[in-house]
Order: C-alpha cells, then sequence, then structure tokens
C-alpha cells in the first residue's frame, strides 16, 4: 500500500488540546469485525471484556524530557531527551542548530558535539533535576506549552518505569477504580514495559509503506507473561492489548522481530523495530484499545492491519462525523 492512502481530513477543532476532567468519560467507538460501529463512553469498557480475558497495558513512565538551554550568547535552546546511549551520554532532539554548552540549571548543563548527541553534566540526582527543569514533550500539534498539569495527566495511573518521550496515549482513559471493576470481573491485567521514543512518532518520508524503517525501541518482558498468554490464547479468551506500543512490544517478541539486551532468564529485555502494517499476521493480539491517530502514521497502519483499512477509515469517517476529539488527549476507539 501507499502512504498517502492513509491520509484523511480532519478539522482542527477536533484535535484535543487538554484531557478531560474525567479520563474514563472519554469516548469510546467499538469497531466489531464485521463492521458494525458503536459510540459509548470509556467507562463502558468492562461490558466488552470477559472473564478470563487479558488486558495488557504499557507501564512505561513519562519523564520531562524537554530542556530548555541557555547558549554563552544569551540565546534559547530547547533539548529533547531521547535515550540515554551510555552514561551521561544522551541522544537528543534539538529546534535550531548549534554545537557547544548549554546552562540548563546550576545543577545541569548539556554539551553538544552534533545536533543528535550531548554529554550531560549535573551535580546531584540526575532525573530529581530533569523533574525540577523539564517539561512534559507535549506532541507539537497540540500547540501550547506544557504545563504542570501535564506531568499528571500525560501519564497513565500505572506507569513505573521512566523511560518515555511520549505517553502510551490509549491508557490515559484508565482510572483506578475502572481498573479496579476489570479485575473484578475476573479479567486479568498484566503490564509490560516499552519506551516510547522516536520510532512510534518519526514520520514516514517513504511513498510505499514497505520501504520505511521503524527506530528501535527498548522494552521489557516478564517471561512468565508470555506462558500467561499462550493460557489464555490456549483456553479460548482473548488477548486485549492497550495501545499500539504494548501491541508492537509483545508482537516483536512473540514474532522474533527484536535484539536481545540481557541474558536475565526471567526479564527479557531487549529493542524492537517492528513495523506492523497492512498484511502483517498478528501472532498473540486479538483486540485493541487505541486513540485516534494522526494521518499518514506508523500507529494508524498498526491499527488498520488489526481490523482492515475500510473498516478502520469509515470509523474514521464516523467519528469525525460526530465531533469525537482526537490525538494523545482525545478520545479512544476499541477493536473488537
Amino acid at each position: 500500500m501507499k502512504v498517502p492512502d492513509f491520509d484523511f481530513y480532519l478539522p482542527e477543532n477536533l484535535i484535543a488540546k487538554r484531557p478531560l476532567k474525567e479520563r474514563d468519560n472519554s469516548r469510546l467507538l467499538v469497531l466489531h469485525r464485521d463492521g458494525k460501529i458503536e459510540h459509548r463512553r470509556f467507562s463502558d469498557l468492562p461490558s466488552y471484556l470477559d472473564a478470563g480475558d487479558m488486558l495488557l497495558v504499557n507501564n512505561t513512565k513519562v519523564f520531562p524530557a524537554r530542556l530548555i538551554g541557555f547558549k554563552p550568547s544569551g540565546g534559547r535552546l530547547e533539548l529533547l531527551l531521547v535515550r540515554e546511549k551510555e552514561s551521561g551520554i544522551w541522544e537528543v532532539l534539538t529546534k535550531g542548530w548549534f554545537t557547544g554548552t548549554l546552562k540548563i540549571s546550576e545543577e545541569l548543563s548539556a554539551e553538544l558535539y552534533d545536533e543528535k548527541i550531548a554529554h550531560l553534566k549535573y551535580s546531584g540526582d540526575f532525573m530529581d533535576i530533569v523533574w525540577k527543569y523539564g517539561s512534559m514533550p507535549l506532541p507539537p500539534y497540540i500547540k501550547r506549552q506544557p504545563d504542570e498539569s501535564d506531568k499528571e495527566r500525560y501519564q497513565t495511573v500505572y506507569a513505573k518505569k521512566q523511560g518515555s518521550i511520549a505517553a502510551p496515549t490509549a491508557g490515559l482513559h484508565f482510572t483506578d477504580r475502572l481498573l479496579k471493576e476489570i479485575t473484578s470481573r475476573g479479567i486479568m491485567v498484566r503490564e509490560l514495559t516499552l519506551h516510547v521514543g522516536t520510532g512510534t512518532f518519526r514520520p514516514i518520508k517513504a511513498d510505499n509503506i514497505e520501504k520505511h524503517y521503524m527506530d528501535p525501541e527498548y522494552f521489557e518482558v516478564d517471561i512468565n507473561l508470555i506462558s500467561e498468554i499462550e493460557k489464555v490464547k490456549n483456553s479460548g479468551k482473548r488477548l486485549i492489548t492497550v495501545g499500539t506500543t504494548t501491541t508492537r512490544a509483545i508482537e516483536g517478541y512473540v514474532s522474533g522481530q527484536f535484539q536481545s539486551s540481557s541474558e536475565d532468564l526471567s526479564l527479557i529485555k531487549g529493542y524492537t523495530d517492528i513495523f506492523i502494517y497492512p498484511s502483517y499476521e498478528f501472532k498473540a493480539v486479538d483486540s485493541l484499545i487505541t486513540n485516534f491517530h494522526l494521518p499518514r502514521s506508523t500507529p494508524l497502519m498498526l491499527t488498520s492491519a488489526l481490523c482492515g483499512y475500510k473498516k478502520l477509515m469509515e470509523s474514521y469517517t464516523s467519528a469525525i462525523a460526530r465531533g469525537y476529539r482526537f490525538f494523545s488527549y482525545g478520545d479512544a476507539m476499541l477493536i473488537l
């Protein structure tokens, strides 16, 4: 397929700038495999899950990776921390070209070697400093400056392991109360980790989907989770993943599309660059909870691979006509 096939028109006013006051009050479009569409609230989700199903979430935690540094001349430069390559050496993204030293605070400075690598020098606990001076890396389409409230709301309620520069946004709709209701119905809630990096949101520049390559992203999967998933599948129940990042992590592992970075036999650690698009055959995932994605994006293509291109485009048309809120802080859909 061609990348332009995944383009669609979205009115600017449907891009959610802020989250709803109540997480689970978001709207939920339910897409059935026969093409039937229902319009519900996210709080209705438990009624679509069965005892014995497994709900799999990504427990990554977004850190305030957006920093402002000052050049010796006094000019400002925005710096986005992407991932630590080795102790103190970070892959970064910058708005503008600069090599040299940036002063971020009295405790933190960055020596930029080129536009992608920085040596961070600091005194004290690094993450404490970042949480003090950094801001949340909201996507550019939100078109506002992040504030302190985003440090809580651009985060799932089950976030644990720091390392993401973007939220696994399908999980933003869950509340502790909703998760408790789900488990009370006999549905297993399990976790894995995939740190969202540039792979998830890097734009596709090729015309043909097959020529796009994903940047590797780090993931962790408990080996016991694999055996639990096998039992669920063998019993005829479903694996429902929350978000495209969770989906990529588990599918990347079970399909062997990953590079291991650990010899720990109990916790699988590695990097996956799996790119899921139409024609991919899912090895583990049966159903998906996801947000409404950007045109021409890799998460949109993954979603299409699960439910079918035509059905997905029809559901997006329906969502736009009914005024659903799109993208990170927007509404959700459930593909059964």
